[in-house]
Parts: structure tokens; C-alpha cells; sequence
């Protein structure tokens, strides 16, 4: 099968582009390695893929309807994992027409390309930010999600409802995950265990908003893509599945694991919470293990020592 993956340079999208590859799926990356992060790490990303002879890496940009329709023009799609997006919840605060063009507009190119070349698998990433401030806990995909709090929130719920009237005006299979906190090597760095470990490496200080006590369910990338894999698979007519661990887990609490693993003591600033940030994350995960097989198997413990000891070879640290 022939595999579009958009966002394929990112944290996901490169663990979720191997994952394929290794089972010799052919595959398209597309992505624009843009400066939201230091696009090194993209490009070292992408240099870890560069011996797959079925990979092909485009750099360009899905809000580019001409260039994204010319992509579709020369490949038959059969499946699109559609992982690109302007990530960060507190960015969308300073820069939002930056998630308009990515998230709200890059998308609805691919769903109208879709419907163009008859692709019939939609399958994209959306976000546990849809829940907001959820009073339900743990969060089901049947809580109503109508209240985000960012507009990076907002572009993901945006998402959910554009795919789901492509699906019902043109038949295609659209699956939407609303993926919880995942991290991992290769991972992004503006994400807490990144952001954490410099840090504390370099003997600076860590914020910890809410007082450090945010809660968030943190999910193995290894977990992460077991379940974007099932839900390509499988290709649902339209579904929505949270992917979470399953378990919440407090902000001091990872912290101190991240501290075991680098045998240092950070130094820590108690904050308010942030405008944009919710107070915790926690998916009920029981629709994905009955419809996806879904079995994320990763404790804490083993995915933060994971994390440092890629972090460290990956910086030549001793």
C-alpha cells in the first residue's frame, strides 16, 4: 500500500513513518520543517529513514493547495496518516493564524484532495485539548467537547467536524485520535520531559504551573503508534478514540522520575496555571481496546528511562 503521511519530519509522524516502513508499506512524507522547534531534529528524524528504498520525502507545506494537488496527482494514495499540524497549546495564544493555515486549512486541502483522487482513508490526529476543562474524568469520546480552551483546542475540534462532513457528502473512512501527552525519544522540545531534562542538565530551573499539580495521562510513543497503525488497518467509516496510557499521572510525580533517571535534583519554580492549559488530562481508553485492539503497555518508569537514556546519546552526554 501506498502511505501519505503529512508531518512525517514531527515526533509522531517520524515514529509513525518507520513503523510502516519496517513492514515495507511505501510511503510519502510531506512536511515543511518549519522553525516552531530547531529543524535539526526533523532532519535528524528524517536522516534515521533515509535506507528505506520505499520512502519518499517531500518538503512543502499542506496549506499549498497547487503543490499538495500536484502530490496527489503523482502518487494513488490508498491511505492518508494525516499527522501534520501547528502543535503547542500556548503558541496558538501568540501566533493563532498560524494554526488557521496549518491546522484548519491544511486539513480541509487534504480531505478536498481526497475527495478529488477518491482516496477513501482518512485517518488524522486530533487532540485530548478538544475536552478542555472536562468535568468528566477519565474523558470519553461521548463527553461533549464544546468548550476548548486554546485555539489550538479549537483548530482540533475544527478538524473532527470538517472530516466528519467529508465522510458523510463523499463516503470516505475518517478516524480521528485524540491523542493524550505523548512522549519518547526523538521527541519535541517543547514538551515537559524535553524541556525538563535540559534544563535540570543545565542547572536551570524548572516551571512548574498549577503549583505542579497538573495531572496529565502521558503516553509511550510506542503506544501512541500501535494505535494510529490499528486505526489505519482497520479504516472505520467515521470514528473518534482517544489514545492515552489510561492512567493519570501528577506533574511532581514525573518530575521526580525524571530526576531518578538523571541522578540530579532540579531546581523548581512553583507558577499559576497558564491561560490555555488545562488542569488535567485522563482518557477512558475502553472504546480503543474494543475497536482498535488497543493495549498501551508502557509504564512510566520504563518510558522516562527510555526517554533519558535516548536524550543522552542522542546530546553525546556521558
Amino acid at each position: 500500500m501506498k502511505y501519505l503521511v503529512t508531518g512525517g519530519a514531527g515526533f509522531i509522524g517520524y515514529h509513525t513513518a518507520k513503523f510502516l516502513l519496517e513492514r515495507n508499506e511505501s510511503v510519502v512524507i510531506v512536511d515543511n520543517f518549519n522553525e516552531y522547534y530547531d529543524p535539526s531534529l526533523k532532519e535528524a528524524r528524517i536522516s534515521n529513514l533515509k535506507n528505506y528504498p520505499n520512502l519518499e520525502v517531500i518538503k512543502t507545506d499542506i496549506s499549498d493547495l497547487e503543490v499538495m494537488e500536484n502530490i496527489f496527482k503523482n502518487h494513488r494514495f490508498d491511505k492518508i496518516c494525516h499527522l501534520a499540524a501547528q502543535a503547542g497549546v500556548r503558541y496558538s495564544i501568540i501566533n493563532p493564524f498560524a494554526y488557521e493555515k496549518s491546522n484548519i486549512l491544511g486539513t480541509l486541502n487534504l480531505l478536498e484532495l481526497c475527495r478529488k483522487y477518491s482516496v477513501k482513508h482518512f485517518i488524522f490526529a486530533s487532540s485530548s485539548s478538544v475536552y478542555g476543562n472536562n468535568e468528566n474524568i477519565p474523558s470519553s469520546e461521548t463527553d461533549k467537547a464544546d468548550s476548548q480552551i486554546s485555539f489550538y483546542a479549537a483548530t482540533k475540534k475544527s478538524n473532527e467536524e470538517t472530516a466528519h462532513v467529508y465522510h458523510s457528502l463523499y463516503g470516505i473512512n475518517c478516524t480521528g485520535l485524540r491523542i493524550f501527552t505523548a512522549y519518547g525519544p526523538f521527541g519535541r522540545p517543547d514538551m515537559a520531559i524535553f524541556l525538563f531534562t535540559k534544563q535540570i542538565l543545565n542547572g536551570e530551573e524548572i516551571k512548574l504551573f498549577n503549583n505542579g499539580d497538573m495531572k496529565r495521562d502521558f503516553t509511550y510513543i510506542d503506544d501512541i503508534v500501535s494505535g494510529i497503525i490499528s486505526a489505519l488497518d482497520k479504516s472505520y467509516p467515521f470514528e473518534i478514540f482517544n489514545l492515552a496510557r489510561g492512567k493519570q499521572v501528577l506533574l511532581k510525580d514525573f518530575v521526580d522520575e525524571i530526576e531518578l533517571n538523571l541522578k540530579v535534583k532540579a531546581k523548581k519554580a512553583y507558577l499559576p496555571i497558564q491561560p490555555g492549559d488545562v488542569k488535567e488530562t485522563f482518557g477512558d481508553i475502553t472504546k480503543a481496546i474494543k475497536m482498535l485492539n488497543y493495549n498501551p503497555k508502557t509504564t512510566i518508569k520504563e518510558g522516562v528511562k527510555k526517554f533519558i537514556d535516548w536524550y543522552k546519546e542522542y546530546n553525546k552526554l556521558r
